[in-house]
């Protein structure tokens, strides 16, 4: 269940602040059956320390964007939205972009001011 090689503390960092933000979304937005989150390249309690439970859509957004994430040719990693090879393509560009917005602001609201300086970056 583990990726051949070994992930980065970059890559923890970025996939773990994914799947917070796709399950804040999920959770707020999504009131229909939610099952455990799960990735075939890595066991996600190794990386979260936790289950997360998702909907079907927000499922499939997740393990794109993890996939993106692990396929990034860029070294160090710029944010998604100033990069200028642009791997989200079609719906999921625009619908990680509404995830991240939501999130950001949710959390921004609940406490995490320091999502503030990243959200006006």
């Amino acid at each position: 269940m583990a990726k051949k090689g070994k992930i980065s503390g970059k890559e923890k960092v970025d996939i773990r602040t994914l799947m917070k933000f796709v399950e804040i979304f999920c959770k707020e937005n999504h009131n229909g059956e939610r099952d455990p989150f799960s990735f075939r390249l890595y066991d996600i309690k190794e990386i979260e320390k936790r289950e997360i439970s998702l909907c079907p859509d927000c499922t499939k957004l997740l393990t794109y964007g993890l996939t993106m994430r692990l396929k990034c040719p860029h070294d160090p990693k710029p944010m998604c939205k100033k990069c200028e090879t642009q791997c989200y393509k079609g719906d999921y560009k625009e619908k990680i972009r509404e995830i991240m917005k939501f999130s950001g602001m949710y959390m921004i609201k609940h406490g995490r001011v320091d999502m503030l300086y990243h959200y006006l970056r």
